[in-house]
């Protein structure tokens, strides 16, 4: 899996809680996926952080081959879809 330049010099600068692992897990196992209008492709999942008991949902953004991460965040305004 790979990963773009801006996702290695941005993303993790700026969140260093974050893992690849993290990501990975979650575009294995995702919650939820959605296509951008860009091609893009959005994976929600859940994720445990260091230091923390209760997981937090976690948005990878991957290029369009969806193995390419671009970017990834917490999403505190996920809802699950009823």
């Amino acid at each position: 899996m790979s990963t773009t330049r801006y996702f290695e010099e941005q993303v993790l600068r700026k969140r260093p809680y974050l893992t690849l692992e993290h990501c990975r897990a979650v575009i294995a196992a995702p919650l939820r996926i959605e296509v951008q209008d860009d091609g893009r492709i959005r994976h929600w999942g859940h994720v445990t952080l260091p230091d923390e008991e209760e997981t937090r949902i976690l948005r990878v953004v991957t290029l369009e081959d969806g193995e390419t991460i671009h970017n990834a965040f917490l999403d505190r305004g996920y809802r699950e879809e009823v």
